[in-house]
């Protein structure tokens, strides 16, 4: 988007980089919406981390800061406007999607000014290390939202061909490093599912 030659350059390169990140709407991912004959985009899967991680915050087994973890969910899709969406059960796909990742996160947030990209690549390193109470509660509730869509729609991706009730579990099991009390309910509608026949018994 052209801005006016008076535009201050911080300015500039925010503007810029908001602008980019429109493309992020743009993005579908595998999981069926509850609401509409579709599937989600990024975006829509964002805000609903978002949301989720103010309303379940209080399920963390160590204290978190809500607004850390907010910084967290809405960051670390951002990169998938150039690395694409990586289906969760896609082996082949998931061979090369940390560095296919990484270089889309050095290319993003350099639009930013300087501060603010080391800031945000700093946020967005943190949750894909896990390596705070923040990011493990950020990576639950990426790993809750489409098991709920999932379960809600009677299967969703679940019923992929090769997807079974044990790569579910597995795929899900992050969930308990955050969550005992989450992962717990995550097991029960997984285990209900695989009862109904909505994803195949391993």
């Amino acid at each position: 988007m052209d801005q006016p030659g008076s535009t201050p350059e911080r300015l500039r390169r925010q503007i810029e980089f908001v602008i980019e990140v429109d493309q992020l709407k743009n993005v579908f991912r595998r999981s069926p919406l509850l609401a509409a004959d579709r599937r989600e985009n990024d975006a829509e899967h964002s805000w609903h981390l978002a949301l989720m991680a103010l309303v379940l915050a209080e399920y963390a087994d160590e204290p978190v800061d809500p607004f850390k973890v907010l910084a967290m969910v809405v960051l670390h899709d951002l990169v998938e406007i150039y690395a694409g969406d990586t289906f969760l059960y896609d082996a082949a796909a998931a061979a090369g999607q940390q560095d296919r990742e990484r270089a889309a996160a050095d290319k993003l947030f350099a639009i930013l000014p300087d501060d603010q990209r080391d800031r945000f690549r700093a946020v967005w390193d943190e949750f894909e290390e896990r390596v705070s109470a923040e990011a493990r509660f950020a990576k639950a509730m990426d790993r809750l939202q489409p098991l709920l869509l999932n379960y809600g729609n009677r299967g969703g991706t679940w019923r992929t061909p090769g997807v079974t009730e044990a790569d579910v579990l597995a795929r899900k099991s992050v969930i308990g490093e955050s969550s005992a009390e989450l992962w717990a309910y995550a097991e029960t509608l997984i285990r209900t599912g695989a009862e109904h026949g909505w994803v195949p018994r391993s």
